[in-house]
C-alpha cells in the first residue's frame, strides 16, 4: 500500500516511537488518527493530525475511537497498534536484607496484559471489522518486542509482547481472505523518553551487548513499519529491530 493512501490510526502515539510514526505517516501524505491517554501530548502534535484521547483497555473506547476515526477520515485502512505499557518486576524474589519472599503484584500482571494484549486485541479487532464490513483492503501492524524471547524481571510484558508476535500470525490467517495483511515490529532497546530516564552505567551495559554498537531510534523502528504497510508481500510476520541482539 502507498504511504499516501493510508487512513491509520496509531494507538500511543503522543510521544516516543508512535508519535514518530504518526508524524513520518502526516509527512508522506496519510491521512492519520492518534489515540493515547497523554492529552497534553495529543495537543502538541503536528496541525493536520486527527487525535482524541484514548484508553486501549477500555473496550468501549476502543469501539467509539475507531468509529470516530473511520468518520473522520472518511475511511479507514490501518492500524498501528502501539500503545503500551511496563509494570517491571521479578515474579518472585528473596529479599536480600529480610530474607522476605516477594511476588509481583496482581495488578502489575493485569496492567500490562490489560494495556498491551487486550487493549491491542481489542483495537485490531475494531478496525478489522470495520473493514471487512466496507469491503476495505488494509494492513495492522503489531509492536512486538525482543523480549518476547524472555527477558529477566518482565514476565507480564514478554507475555504480553510473544502473544502479540503470535497473534499476527492467528489474524494473518484469519483475515487474508479479505485483503487484510498483518504485520509486526519486534524492537530492541530504543531512544525514548523511557530510556533517557535510565541509570547510565545500566544503559551502557545494555549498549555494550548491542553489535551495531548504539541504541536504536525511532526512525530505525519506522522504517520497518513503513516495509509493512509499503510491502504487499509481506504477511504474518515479526521484524525483530534490534541491532543484531540488545534486549528490550
Amino acid at each position: 500500500m502507498k504511504l499516501e493512501e493510508m487512513k491509520i490510526i496509531v494507538t500511543g502515539g503522543a510521544s516516543g516511537m508512535g508519535r514518530h510514526f504518526a508524524e513520518q505517516l502526516h509527512a508522506a501524505g496519510a491521512q492519520v488518527a492518534v489515540g493515547d491517554v497523554n492529552a497534553e501530548g495529543l495537543e502538541a502534535l503536528p496541525p493536520g493530525i486527527h487525535r482524541r484521547t484514548l484508553n486501549v483497555a477500555s473496550e468501549q473506547e476502543c469501539a467509539s475511537f475507531v468509529g470516530w476515526a473511520a468518520e473522520v477520515m472518511g475511511g479507514l485502512n490501518g492500524l498501528i497498534n502501539n500503545a503500551g505499557i511496563i509494570r517491571d518486576g521479578l515474579l518472585v524474589k528473596k529479599s536480600r536484607s529480610t530474607g522476605e519472599i516477594q511476588k509481583m503484584s496482581l495488578e502489575q500482571l493485569e496492567a500490562v496484559i490489560d494495556v498491551n494484549l487486550i487493549g491491542a486485541t481489542l483495537m485490531a479487532r475494531e478496525v478489522a471489522a470495520v473493514m471487512i464490513e466496507r469491503g476495505t483492503p488494509g494492513v495492522v501492524v503489531n509492536v512486538s518486542s525482543i523480549a518476547r524471547h524472555g527477558s529477566r524481571g518482565q514476565t507480564n510484558y514478554v507475555a504480553s509482547k510473544a502473544a502479540m508476535a503470535m497473534n499476527t500470525v492467528t489474524w494473518m490467517r484469519e483475515w487474508s481472505r479479505y485483503g487484510i495483511r498483518c504485520g509486526a515490529i519486534a524492537p530492541g532497546m530504543v531512544e525514548t523518553a523511557m530510556t533517557q530516564g535510565m541509570n547510565q552505567k545500566a544503559k551502557d551495559a545494555l549498549v555494550a551487548g548491542i553489535p551495531v554498537g548504539r541504541i536504536g531510534q525511532p526512525e530505525d523502528l519506522w522504517l520497518a513499519v513503513k516495509f509493512i504497510i509499503e510491502c504487499d508481500y509481506f504477511n504474518g510476520r515479526t521484524i525483530d529491530v534490534d541491532g543484531g541482539g540488545g534486549m528490550g
